[in-house]
């Protein structure tokens, strides 16, 4: 007997937009060609532009100016003769996002504001070995007051807390992280209470995910395709299929360290046998040996390889076709022509690009006649802390009116 199909679901009925909702619609519209011009627009070409009339426009503009998401700055010229008119761009002041990262040789903290740019940058080395999860954030608490006071002195008020976590997150909780020994840790709970009294939202996502849009804000139009490889204390990866993030049924797309590189090989810390992780992580590449005292585990690496040390080489040796195989895998499925090598992984580029490139070479079908592209990522270890703080402002950029009802502290929707 056939299987029943799945009946159809019935469209919604349209409804009718009411009268308090073209507030916040107009608000957006209004805000959003804002963003686009990318340089100073003028109330006038606002008006042409969104087709509202010059008092809404007003009306809406003075609204903006007052919650410090715009602000007027010199001259718009619209190439028209006449007098040039004052233009509204971003305001480089008050909403900011804050992004945490724990990454192999440390732990970062970041502050950006509504327009990207990173207004604030601290990292704390650290060794996770020995350590509970509560000591870690507990670290990242104090780094995040201290991000907070930062931003605070240059006018910045501070949505949202977003923690970047090497390993597959839910609702705020960590699942899993074999690297730093966690399993079901509420790290979202746990740093928003280390964070009293300061009352803010904090929120957790995968560190390769939130990298992947980190280098989607950096990079230029045309890094709308691409996958982005983490390495450090594990290895993840983010995927971006038409400019947006591709997260998977459950937000835990993009685990590649634990896709099987050898049938039956190296024992994995997660329990299986064979992952990409026991070949090509930094513990593998180090042999399993901690840094030497004063050394992340990334510079151990990179001054070993300097020196010329075999067993080194080697390991990168092995390491690049390892991720070459992985990544060939995720390629043949994905169709996707462009790998940035991130994390850990950007700063080892010189030696294991040559490698990942010849097993794409060898492995992806269409390879031959349509090459991929193998680089290190331009924000290089930062992607993630960038692209946690990146989070919090694209959501005030996505929904300003929410910004303007709650305050500094509105609660804005979750991404993850």
């Amino acid at each position: 007997m056939s299987p029943r199909a799945r009946p159809s679901r019935s469209p919604r009925p349209e409804e009718p937009v009411r009268q308090e909702d073209l507030r916040p619609l107009n608000l957006e519209l209004v805000f959003r060609h804002i963003l686009a011009a990318g340089q100073p627009i003028s109330r006038t070409e606002l008006a042409a532009a969104t087709g509202l009339t010059r008092p809404t426009i007003t009306r809406i503009t003075e609204e903006l100016l007052a919650g410090r998401l715009i602000t007027e700055t010199g001259l718009a010229r619209n190439g028209r003769a006449g007098r040039p008119r004052v233009g509204l761009t971003l305001s480089a002041s008050g909403p900011a996002g804050l992004g945490l990262d724990i990454r192999a040789d440390g732990l970062a903290a970041c502050v950006v504001d509504l327009g990207g740019t990173v207004r604030h940058l601290a990292f704390t080395p650290f060794r996770y070995a020995g350590r509970a999860a509560a000591d870690v954030l507990a670290q990242l608490a104090g780094m995040t007051r201290a991000a907070v006071r930062a931003g605070a002195a240059q006018d910045l008020d501070v949505v949202t807390v977003t923690l970047a976590a090497p390993g597959p997150v839910r609702d705020g909780v960590v699942r899993s992280a074999p690297a730093l020994g966690w399993r079901h840790v509420e790290a979202g709970a746990l740093l928003h209470e280390a964070l009293r009294p300061l009352d803010l939202p904090v929120m957790v996502d995968n560190e390769a995910t939130l990298a992947a849009l980190g280098e989607l804000y950096a990079g230029d139009d045309s890094l709308g395709d691409f996958v982005y490889v983490s390495g450090g204390l594990g290895i993840g990866a983010g995927i971006v299929l038409d400019g947006r993030l591709m997260r998977g049924a459950r937000g835990w797309s993009g685990e590649l360290g634990h896709t099987v590189i050898e049938h039956d090989g190296l024992p994995c810390p997660c329990g299986a046998r064979g992952c990409l992780q026991s070949y090509a992580s930094l513990p593998a590449i180090l042999g399993g040996e901690p840094a030497p005292a004063g050394l992340t585990p990334d510079v151990a690496v990179t001054s070993r390889a300097e020196a010329g040390d075999p067993a080194t080489l080697a390991a990168l040796d092995r390491a690049g076709t390892a991720l070459g195989i992985g990544l060939a895998n995720a390629l043949n499925i994905l169709d996707l022509d462009i790998v940035l090598l991130g994390g850990s992984f950007s700063l080892l580029a010189s030696w294991l690009t040559g490698n990942v490139e010849a097993e794409i070479g060898r492995r992806v079908l269409t390879a031959a006649w349509a090459p991929v592209t193998v680089r290190p990522a331009l924000l290089g270890p930062d992607a993630a802390v960038i692209g946690a703080a990146l989070t919090s402002v694209d959501q005030v950029r996505r929904q300003p009116s929410a910004w303007l009802t709650g305050g500094p502290r509105a609660r804005l929707p979750s991404v993850s």
